[in-house]
């Protein structure tokens, strides 16, 4: 096998590459510099954060910074992975009350509920481009999201439309109402959002899933 093979596998249920688990030392280094970047977000805005700042709060040194991220983006960045890992393991937990083994957009009401959870960021990142980092980190989860959920299911579509449209119309809707509902101190209740959201796509989108 080659060196990229041992590293790393296909992941079916991701819809992507599958790293293998990361070395406890090397987890505990990158998990204090997450919580170092979301603090320092909160008291001083994603923009005036500077690699040294995030390395002083953590209490690493700068090489240790840039022996696992390339610079504040890349860390924002690899915060969000743990959210595609609770989108995976939430699709796994509903599967098994539908039918065919997949129940369609599931990924919407955990999304919600990870959003009004982490509001008080989503909403320190706004305007930023840390903000932006963050939303089109997201953007990309979910498509590669819908597309297995897509490629599971197995449907076909009756309208010849492509599937990536839909992939794209659907993420597209999802990244509106997100951004809306977020901006506007998310007071409607994560499950309620979601309802709204299945309502109005399920007679186009999850005629893909049937």
């Amino acid at each position: 096998m080659s060196q990229i093979g041992q590293k790393q596998r296909y992941d079916h249920e991701t819809g992507g590459l599958a790293k293998r688990p990361i070395d406890r030392r090397v987890a505990r280094t990158r998990r204090m510099l997450h919580q170092a970047l979301l603090s320092l977000i909160l008291e001083k805005g994603y923009e005036a954060i500077l690699v040294e700042d995030i390395c002083e709060r953590a209490n690493v040194g700068r090489s240790t910074f840039y022996a696992h991220f390339t610079g504040k983006d890349d860390l924002k960045r690899s915060g969000l992975e743990h959210l595609r890992q609770e989108l995976v393991e939430r699709q796994r937990n509903s599967s098994t009350s539908t039918p065919n083994g997949t129940r369609p957009l599931g990924f919407s009401l955990p999304m919600f509920e990870h959003a009004h959870d982490h509001m008080h960021l989503y909403q320190a990142l706004v305007g930023s481009k840390g903000g932006a980092i963050a939303l089109d980190t997201i953007r990309q989860t979910l498509c590669d999201f819908v597309r297995n959920e897509l490629t599971m299911a197995g449907g076909k579509d009756p309208t010849g439309v492509p599937r990536e449209f839909i992939v794209q119309h659907v993420v597209g809707a999802y990244m509106a109402v997100l951004s809306w509902w977020l901006e506007g101190g998310a007071k409607l209740p994560p499950q309620q959002m979601d309802e709204f959201f299945r309502r109005l796509v399920d007679e186009g989108a999850t005629s893909y899933y049937s």
